[in-house]
């Protein structure tokens, strides 16, 4: 994998939270497979799958949805195949106040139009000193 995979991987993580936090949905799509599975189980929210379905959800949940989503940490753990997976923490903010975090776990696959987020689990951190 080389510098400018990372990168171009990079910003596909960074850009999620700035257009799930705008409800750019149509950007939203640039960056995933047309086939993404999105799991959000561990937040009750069941196993996504294709953007449109993540749009159904966000716009379901309306003011439920966090007002800011931060990533940090990411973390380049495998490469083979044409895909590449990452994991990164990432912080929610909610309209209250209230903070939650999370650990991403992704799988990007190489496409014809570059790298993309083919899979994410959503992994709530609740517990500490715990995987």
């Amino acid at each position: 994998m080389t510098a400018d995979d990372r990168f171009a991987i990079t910003e596909l993580i960074n850009s999620h939270g700035h257009l799930t936090d705008c409800g750019d949905f149509e950007g939203l799509q640039a960056l995933f497979t047309e086939d993404i599975v999105y799991d959000v189980s561990a937040l009750g929210g069941g196993v996504l799958v294709g953007p449109e379905s993540i749009r159904e959800a966000a716009l379901s949940l309306g003011d439920a949805n966090p007002v800011a989503h931060h990533v940090t940490n990411i973390v380049f753990t495998e490469a083979y195949d044409g895909t590449a997976r990452t994991m990164s923490k990432g912080l929610g903010i909610m309209a209250d106040g209230a903070v939650g975090s999370a650990t991403y776990e992704d799988t990007f696959e190489r496409t014809a139009s570059g790298w993309r987020l083919a899979h994410r689990i959503v992994r709530p951190r609740r517990v500490p000193l715990q995987p």
